[in-house]
């Protein structure tokens, strides 16, 4: 009898583990334990995007065919991970702190606040920055000794831009550049720094396949800035959508989801990536009801199927940037399956 209750304990942890990661809410029987909080509080069900860069980053070592030091490349997957979860820790933290997120701003409202909703306390939320920075700190020492001091600039960049996004005084996301800081992030900083550290090189093939990658996670950005906008106008969050206005910001991001797609196939003709990375094509369907979907107007009351409710946008651009890019990887792994049995 003991082993079956322990048994459906853990398949309730399991499963709201699950429901935590994958829509950054607790589950309906609220935070059940210690992880579910923290996938909630750090939000770590956006992280497959960060982990498809460095994914990516390994594939294109492996079928450039050049040597590549498996130690580096995954201390630095890590690194990019872990960067990760702080910047999502420093933004909340930011934004309460300069008053940007309120018991009314859709932070609050698609997900519990890490502060605002007494997850954690502000000191709390400092020590998990801490702890994240600490980790990420001796990885770039680890693989400042095992390659060269080029990796201190990819985590110095990477650190400058994850503080300037939300933090004073520059605030990037509120004059407008908060969109290029994610297209230089999860491109070139990330696929380039992960590449570099487990090759020490970085040639113009990696950086062009990071920037077309890079364009998917920018459209999520893009989406929930859209989201925002009734909220980040009145309040003088100066996003890009804001700048441009809805209807602009909607034809953007619909351009730059198909410009993934044409930057693919562009790179694949000039063999700067091989012919299975055309299997994101398969995404092409879903591609056409997203950029459907955008030409229509939001719903007027929350759909049953929505966690995150008020965004509406923002999961519709994820979910298509989670199934082209996961195709991306498994073109490029079945290419570097082919090489090692050719």
């Amino acid at each position: 009898m003991a082993a079956q209750t322990n048994s459906l304990a853990l398949r309730a942890r399991l499963a709201a583990w699950r429901y935590a990661f994958l829509t950054t809410n607790p589950p309906e029987q609220g935070v059940v334990d210690g992880v579910t909080r923290w996938l909630v509080v750090t939000r770590a069900g956006v992280l497959p995007m960060t982990l498809t860069s460095g994914i990516l980053a390994v594939l294109l070592a492996v079928i450039a065919d050049v040597r590549v030091d498996w130690l580096n490349v995954t201390l630095a997957v890590v690194g990019i991970v872990v960067a990760h979860l702080a910047n999502n820790l420093m933004n909340d933290l930011a934004d309460t702190a300069v008053g940007n997120d309120t018991e009314n701003y859709p932070r609050t409202l698609y997900a519990p606040h890490p502060i605002l909703a007494g997850l954690v306390t502000r000191k709390q939320l400092v020590v998990g920055i801490l702890l994240c920075q600490v980790l990420d700190l001796a990885i770039m020492v680890t693989l400042v000794v095992r390659q060269d001091w080029w990796i201190v600039a990819f985590a110095l960049g990477g650190l400058f831009l994850s503080w300037a996004y939300t933090a004073p005084p520059l605030r990037l996301k509120k004059i407008g550049l908060g969109e290029l800081d994610v297209l230089l992030t999860w491109g070139p900083l990330m696929v380039g720094g992960v590449y570099y550290a487990g090759t020490g090189t970085l040639p113009w093939q990696v950086l062009a396949a990071a920037t077309v990658y890079a364009l998917l996670p920018t459209t999520v950005l893009m989406a929930k800035h859209i989201d925002k906008l009734p909220y980040d106008g009145p309040a003088g969050t100066r996003t890009f959508p804001v700048l441009i206005g809805e209807p602009a910001a909607k034809r953007l991001t619909q351009a730059m989801m198909i410009a993934f797609y044409v930057g693919v196939a562009v790179l694949v003709a000039v063999r700067a990536l091989p012919w299975t990375a055309l299997l994101v094509l398969l995404a092409v369907p879903m591609l056409v009801k997203v950029v459907a979907a955008f030409n229509r107007p939001v719903p007027a009351e929350p759909p049953a199927d929505n966690p995150v409710w008020p965004l509406w946008w923002a999961p519709i651009a994820f979910l298509h940037t989670r199934r082209a890019g996961g195709l991306l990887l498994l073109g490029l792994l079945a290419w570097a399956g082919y090489s090692w049995v050719r």
